[in-house]
């Protein structure tokens, strides 16, 4: 045997192996496959749901004109989620470095398409989200999500090199921008979103004690001024609150009861896949209200193990970042987990009628082009921002070892 037969040979035995040289190699074994397991399966449950779900929207958005198949919305999901896949992989691979000055970017160009959104935009259920044509619709928020995190998680960074910097003003200030302008869409929903991020990052950022029960005490006030100067949270709250209120409030009414009722009629065990009838009357099936079609078709277990699943995820990351020493990471990814963990709370808590109606999707389940890249980009930059390699890791020593 000679030399290069043996040399090939010794490649092909360490390809997948822990020893693998290849990047493909490298990124596997480095990365935390616990959370890419929870993505994975997180989307498959979103596949199913969406195939649940897709007969009842077919049937309510089809006309006179326009048939929509009863599988229209799954196999245009199955093409969202394979075109995710590359996506979440190859931001997953990004280096750190790398992976911040993308998301830098990426804060800026959405922020300015944001300014555009009511001026270009496209009205939808009279809400001005979206930007583009047809398929080419996005909508700018969605993307502006995890890049908003890792921003203000380098913002939130730069106080451990210069105590002086006035940091928490500087990310209060941006997230006070953002939410004018979601406001103006009108997105609640987003707009709630954006704000519990930004306090969970600076309370893990250390923010006095003082500070943080200060911006909780605002919180009460916050809500007080938009139920008093902005219509669409007081028409949700009053629908919420007044169940036998009319007007603009009904509608969402109807919604979170028309939610509860088909969550509910599924009991434990559902009536198995395609044998809901409840969701036929349910709006937005396939989006908002998924979480109520995967109660009916597969029964409250079914919806208990989809929360189990969220929360291992943050779970998961919380318990990755106890040791983590680069404060950049620790904020990016906790924040990344909070994202996650939050939108998800919510969307669960509408569907169960816990909390007013806010047009939030449940990530990685429901129906949605902008919103499968959009969770894909921020999961790939959880597991960039949680990659390790366990051999740099092994030992206290190593460093002792290196400096020899």
């Amino acid at each position: 045997m000679n030399d290069a037969t043996r040399i090939a040979r010794g490649k092909l035995k360490n390809r997948g192996g822990r020893g693998d040289p290849s990047p493909l190699g490298t990124w596997f074994w480095d990365i935390d496959r616990v959370l890419l397991l929870l993505a994975l399966f997180l989307m498959a449950i979103g596949l199913i749901a969406v195939a649940a779900g897709s007969p009842a929207s077919a049937v309510r958005y089809s006309g006179e004109h326009l048939k929509f198949t009863p599988l229209h919305y799954f196999w245009r999901q199955v093409m969202w989620v394979a075109a995710s896949l590359p996506v979440l992989i190859g931001v997953s691979m990004l280096p750190v470095t790398l992976a911040r000055r993308m998301a830098l970017i990426g804060a800026a160009v959405c922020i300015a398409l944001l300014v555009a959104v009511p001026v270009v935009g496209v009205s939808v259920n009279g809400a001005r989200r979206w930007i583009g044509v047809g398929i080419a619709q996005v909508q700018p928020s969605e993307f502006l999500k995890p890049f908003f995190v890792v921003t203000v998680a380098w913002l939130l960074s730069l106080k451990s090199r210069d105590e002086d910097l006035p940091t928490t003003a500087i990310t209060a200030g941006l997230t006070g921008a953002i939410a004018i302008l979601l406001m103006l869409q009108p997105d609640f929903g987003q707009t709630m979103i954006f704000s519990i991020i930004w306090l969970a990052m600076v309370t893990i950022a250390g923010v006095p004690t003082r500070v943080i029960l200060g911006l909780l005490g605002l919180v009460p006030v916050g809500l007080v001024a938009a139920y008093v100067f902005y219509g669409t949270a007081r028409t949700r709250i009053d629908a919420f609150l007044f169940p036998g209120a009319e007007g603009e409030g009904a509608s969402d009414h109807f919604q979170t009861n028309a939610a509860h009722a088909t969550l509910t009629s599924g009991g434990w065990t559902g009536t198995g896949p395609g044998g809901g009838t409840v969701k036929f009357g349910l709006p937005e099936a396939h989006t908002d209200y998924i979480f109520s079609v995967v109660g009916e078709e597969f029964g409250l277990i079914a919806c208990m193990v989809v929360a189990i699943v969220f929360l291992a995820l943050v779970v998961r990351v919380f318990v990755k970042l106890l040791d983590e020493q680069d404060p950049f990471k620790l904020l990016a990814a906790s924040g990344l987990a909070v994202q996650f963990g939050a939108q998800a709370l919510i969307s669960m808590a509408v569907n169960t009628g816990l909390a007013p109606s806010k047009g939030m999707t449940l990530p990685f389940i429901s129906y949605g082009g902008s919103s499968m890249l959009a969770l894909s980009i921020g999961m790939g930059l959880l597991l960039a921002f949680t990659r390790r390699n366990p051999f740099l890791m092994r030992s206290p020593y190593v460093k002792s070892w290196s400096a020899n």
